[in-house]
């Protein structure tokens, strides 16, 4: 039968409205039932599945009209938007890390009755932490769970080497922050909030910090800020008590890496899995890279006609994970 932390994520994700989470968690217990050996179950649950979301298409069929807001003039040059779909739920993190997007998402979503008091969400949020581990895709989830656009700052528009001009695009940007309410998301933050007392560092680069910072404090907006950064050190400690939080990222644990594995393979039934030797062997690789691994296996399996993943097939595409990573990072 179903395990039981499986019948509490199809609850979870019921009742939270999720529908993709809710058929990839049926589909992994249909896929867990066919391990065992109950075949006619297993055919029933899938065709249950393939039901439901025939009838969703036709509900949804329809068409709809949705109000989509594009950057336009210098704005385009500087923002990037995209409507992401994700949700935080169908995302692998830490208990540590979900606690407090969770208190983000519900900050957000409350934020009339703490006005009522005087208080504000939060909203000024730094991500931090080795590439590969979920902070782009934190940012889309979160734009996702409070159906915002999600605006990413294009660095190469926004910075430039004429002196005074990536200062003025930078209020372009929160003027737009201001205007629309969105995510507006700050990756490889370093570039632009590097720490001024670097020796190499150059006028030109304090003035954009400089002025970075002032927006900072002066924006009282309603929309979200996010920064991301893989190198924390490299940022000036005056950017810090900017946040309302700071956020840091780490590589999966054993548990975590289960738990990505599963979720990315849930279609596909895996033969004799030693989870024990798949966490070694996975051990330092990053969330995305561990997905990437999953994907490969999943393509090999297909391609070559094979009735299920086994543990040298998935060991292989691991380690070749591991191997692009060392070349990369030496």
């Amino acid at each position: 039968m179903a395990k039981a932390e499986q019948i509490i994520e199809l609850l979870k994700s019921h009742i939270s409205g999720d529908e993709r989470r809710f058929y990839a968690i049926a589909m992994q217990v249909a896929a867990h039932e066919a391990q065992q050996g109950h075949e006619k179950l297993a055919q029933e649950l899938k065709r249950l599945v393939d039901k439901a979301k025939d009838k969703r298409t036709v509900l949804t069929s329809a068409p709809s009209v949705v109000n989509i807001a594009h950057p336009k003039g210098e704005l385009a040059n500087l923002l990037s938007v995209e409507y992401p779909e994700i949700r935080f739920s169908q995302l692998t993190f830490s208990s540590a890390i979900k606690e407090r997007i969770d208190r983000i998402i519900l900050e957000q979503r409350q934020h009339h009755a703490l006005a009522e008091y005087g208080l504000r969400p939060r909203r000024k949020i730094l991500f931090y932490g080795p590439p590969g581990t979920g902070k782009t895709v934190t940012a889309a989830a979160l734009a996702g769970e409070l159906n915002l656009p999600l605006f990413t700052i294009r660095l190469d528009g926004l910075i430039t080497k004429y002196m005074g001009e990536t200062a003025g695009k930078l209020r372009l940007v929160f003027d737009a922050i201001r205007a629309t309410r969105a995510v507006y998301f700050f990756d490889e933050f370093d570039a632009i909030g590097g720490d001024r007392a670097l020796s190499n560092d150059v006028g030109e680069m304090r003035r954009i910090l400089n002025s970075f910072l002032q927006f900072m404090e002066q924006d009282n907006s309603e929309s979200l800020i996010l920064a991301a950064t893989n190198h924390v050190k490299l940022l000036d400690n005056a950017l810090f008590r900017r946040f309302d939080d700071v956020i840091e990222y780490r590589l999966p644990d054993a548990e975590q890496i289960d738990k990505i594995i599963q979720n990315k393979l849930h279609n596909f039934k895996l033969d004799r899995i030693n989870w024990k030797e798949i966490e070694n062997a996975s051990a330092g690789l990053s969330h995305a890279e561990i997905t990437r691994a999953c994907i490969e296996a999943a393509k090999q399996s297909i391609l070559s006609d094979m009735p299920s993943i086994s543990k040298k097939l998935l060991l292989d595409a691991i380690a070749e994970r591991k191997h692009n990573s060392t070349v990369s990072n030496p």
